[in-house]
């Protein structure tokens, strides 16, 4: 698909000086060199682990802005895959770079672990539905009698597989986690996870806003160092709700891509591909309030 980057946004960047290496939910990633990749954020959407058609016009380009923020006020808890490469530098021509202008990070190529380290402060989503049923949360015992969208006790360490594109991650146990990458990494990665969420919980609460819960990707450097890649802490990858109007019970206001799966939830389509179009309405209240919650939290 021909890229599309005018006020209807970006779903599909199209550059030819560098080779595509991966197409994912929301990311094209090309390869650089040996030791760099170009990631360009599109205007992608996704949900229930399906592309939708439409686009949410500079979403991308939000996305990126406060993952840059974030990983900018981690960088003393871990290192990260920014480099300090330009843009220029790596597309010199014009119209190459403004698919890429805003939207891009220049990063370091890691040895990817394949592992979702997910947090969790409060009972919402699939660990509402486990403690429903079992009463715990991916094998972790709750207290009885919590309500959805209450806070937890303690924030979770809930880690997951990397699901192929197209397929759901499945939620696995921390002795799984040591079985695929050792004891000591899986101690680093389980510390490092819980250290920046509460950080980022606390900076995002004395804002308005609470971080239900998110999920950190990581990969080892040429020096086998654990490396924060990816993204972090965006709408994307957390649940970000109102604290305001937050009360346990009921399902709270979000800043993030709850707002699409609210509605697709009152449709008739069985969350497998093709997805369906969404209207102007949803594209627009999902944009406003990822700007929303970028303005506040940076």
């Amino acid at each position: 698909m021909p890229s599309e980057l005018t006020t209807n946004g970006l779903h599909t960047s199209s550059l030819t000086s560098l080779p595509m290496h991966y197409k994912g939910k929301v990311r094209d990633i090309y390869e650089i060199d040996d030791q760099h990749w170009l990631i360009i954020a599109t205007d992608r959407v996704s949900a229930f682990d399906v592309i939708l058609p439409n686009v949410i016009p500079g979403k991308g380009k939000l996305l990126t802005q406060l993952a840059l923020f974030w990983f900018d006020k981690m960088a003393n808890v871990v290192p990260n895959h920014l480099t300090d490469l330009r843009l220029e530098d790596i597309l010199p021509d014009a119209q190459e770079r403004a698919q890429a202008e805003g939207r891009s990070m220049i990063v370091k190529k890691l040895k990817p672990l394949p592992i979702e380290a997910v947090v969790r402060g409060y009972l919402i989503g699939s660990g509402w539905k486990d403690y429903q049923q079992s009463g715990e949360v991916c094998g972790l015992s709750l207290p009885p009698g919590l309500q959805q969208a209450d806070k937890l006790p303690s924030a979770l360490f809930t880690p997951a597989t990397k699901a192929a594109l197209g397929d759901h991650d499945e939620n696995i146990s921390f002795e799984q986690v040591i079985d695929t990458v050792g004891k000591t990494m899986a101690e680093q990665i389980k510390s490092i996870s819980m250290t920046l969420y509460k950080s980022a919980a606390d900076h995002a609460l004395e804002r308005g806003i609470i971080i239900a819960d998110t999920k950190f990707e990581f990969g080892l450097n040429e020096a086998g160092e654990l490396t924060l890649m990816d993204e972090i802490l965006t709408p994307d990858s957390s649940r970000f709700w109102e604290q305001s109007t937050w009360q346990p019970g009921s399902s709270p206001a979000s800043f993030d891509k709850q707002f699409v799966r609210d509605y697709l939830e009152t449709l008739d389509w069985d969350k497998t591909e093709p997805g369906p179009n969404l209207p102007e309405s949803v594209i627009d209240g999902t944009l406003a309030r990822y700007q929303e919650a970028i303005d506040r939290l940076s």
